[in-house]
């Protein structure tokens, strides 16, 4: 089992690194897929959010892309979301429905992310993370027409103004810090997938920004639903430490992938990755509700195996891109 969370850790790294998503998305369902109690399957995948997410906020608040004002607004709405969606998750654990509608939450959550970003990825649209964003400087940005549009309507006091020339109602943050928060306390997801786009699109957040700021919410927000987990018992430091220590290394992996790879032909792996996790969820939660073993192994390893393949395809692009730009190196100097 040792092995197993350090390798999967080193897989979910890779990931993180690449696309800028932490993959508790798939650490939350497989601990359910093996067994282990909601609680402490929700509670340890906040635990390895939080670890994960404060070595991300550091590098971006060298940069200069963290807007503290926004993200201690979101706070109190990040709590209020944790507590309820925590709440929830100890309710329905108690009359024995958590395992089924956390599994069933996951299966829609992930089938539709994954819908998008390989509709996306077909479409040649940005399926998944821009590389490029943290390198752009904020005057290059638009406000979408979503976000003009709310900040138009909504004008209800306290009105803000954060980087970028952004003003909008703090009311329309803490709403989206609640529904963001609920996320992350009823799942045990970052929510940085939901509420990044959210940053951009409602509040009209820059990108470089929406992506700084999204990482130190999933610290605190990660921080405070593992601590809340924790007082329960939720926690379990043998799952947590040795995926944290596999993802470090694999996060590095992943960062450096980004200056050889050209993310473009990744993000059909990745929204296929999406797919193949929500079915994982599915078969295995029929497998449990049916008493078949066989189908929880199968999930198990669909849920891991499509991880791996996406991991193993950017690891397998990276080699290719260096020995190709070795090899026009060669052939430049002779």
């Amino acid at each position: 089992m040792l092995a197993l969370f350090v390798g999967f850790g080193l897989v979910v790294g890779v990931l993180f690194g690449f696309f800028g998503m932490g993959g508790s998305f798939l650490v939350t369902p497989a601990l359910l897929m093996l067994d282990y109690e909601p609680s402490v399957a929700v509670g340890s995948g906040m635990a390895f959010v939080f670890g994960t997410a404060v070595i991300a906020t550091l590098k971006h608040h060298d940069l200069g892309q963290v807007d503290y004002k926004l993200g201690a607004i979101m706070i109190t709405g990040t709590t209020i979301g944790i507590e309820v969606g925590r709440a929830s998750v100890y309710y329905l654990q108690s009359i024995g429905l958590a395992g089924a509608i956390i599994s069933v939450a996951y299966v829609v959550l992930l089938g539709g992310v994954g819908a998008m970003v390989t509709r996306d990825a077909l479409n040649g649209e940005d399926g998944g993370i821009d590389h490029e964003a943290a390198d752009k400087s904020l005057d290059e940005y638009e406000i979408p027409e979503t976000a003009k549009k709310i900040q138009r309507t909504v004008r209800i006091p306290p009105m803000v103004t954060l980087r970028g020339d952004v003003r909008v109602s703090a009311w329309v943050i803490t709403a989206v810090a609640f529904a963001t928060g609920l996320l992350s306390g009823f799942l045990g997801v970052g929510g940085g997938f939901i509420r990044m786009p959210a940053m951009i699109y409602a509040i009209g957040v820059p990108v470089p920004v929406a992506v700084g700021t999204d990482l130190f919410e999933i610290v605190f927000s990660g921080g405070l639903g593992s601590y809340l987990y924790g007082q329960g018992g939720g926690v379990d430091l043998g799952i947590v430490v040795p995926l944290l220590f596999g993802s470090a290394l694999g996060a590095r992996v992943g960062s450096a992938a980004t200056a050889v790879v050209d993310s473009d032909g990744i993000k059909v792996y990745f929204g296929g990755m999406l797919l193949v996790g929500a079915i994982a969820v599915g078969i295995g939660e029929v497998g449990s509700y049916i008493g078949s073993p066989t189908l929880e192994t199968v999930g198990l390893f669909l849920v891991i195996g499509a991880a791996v393949v996406v991991a193993a395809a950017i690891l397998y692009t990276s080699v290719v891109s260096l020995r190709t730009a070795q090899s026009r190196q060669t052939t430049t100097a002779d």
